[in-house]
C-alpha cells in the first residue's frame, strides 16, 4: 500500500503536510514530521493526552469517534476537548483517510 498525505494545521494557520504509511499512528507520523504540540509522552499507550488533535469536520466521520477508552483522556487535554477532538494515537493511517487534515490545539 502506498503512503497517505495527512496535513496537520496549527494554531497560527502554519501547516505540517507529510506522507505517512499505512498502519502508522497519526502520534507516530506527527512526531516523525516534527509537528509541535504533539508529544505522545506515554508512545500511543492511551496514559496520557498529549498527542490531542481535533479532527477537521468533514473527517470526522471517517475517523470515528473516541474509543470507550480514549474518551476520559480527552477531558485529561490541556486544551479543552472539542467536538471532533481525538488523540492521535488512536487514528491509524489508513487509505480512506488519505488527505485528512488535523487542527492542533494552542
Amino acid at each position: 500500500m502506498s503512503a497517505i498525505t495527512v496535513t496537520w494545521v496549527l494554531h497560527d494557520g502554519a501547516q505540517i503536510t507529510a506522507a505517512v504509511a499505512p498502519g502508522t499512528s497519526m502520534m507516530q507520523a506527527a512526531i516523525a514530521a516534527n509537528v509541535p504540540r504533539i508529544l505522545g509522552d506515554c508512545g500511543g499507550n492511551l496514559a496520557c493526552a498529549t498527542c490531542h488533535v481535533q479532527v477537521a469536520p468533514e473527517w470526522a466521520s471517517r475517523t470515528g469517534p473516541a474509543t470507550d477508552m480514549e474518551d476520559p483522556m480527552l477531558d485529561m487535554t490541556e486544551v479543552e476537548r472539542g467536538p471532533t477532538s481525538r488523540l492521535s494515537c488512536q487514528i491509524i493511517a489508513d487509505p480512506a483517510l488519505d488527505g485528512l487534515i488535523l487542527h492542533v490545539p494552542a
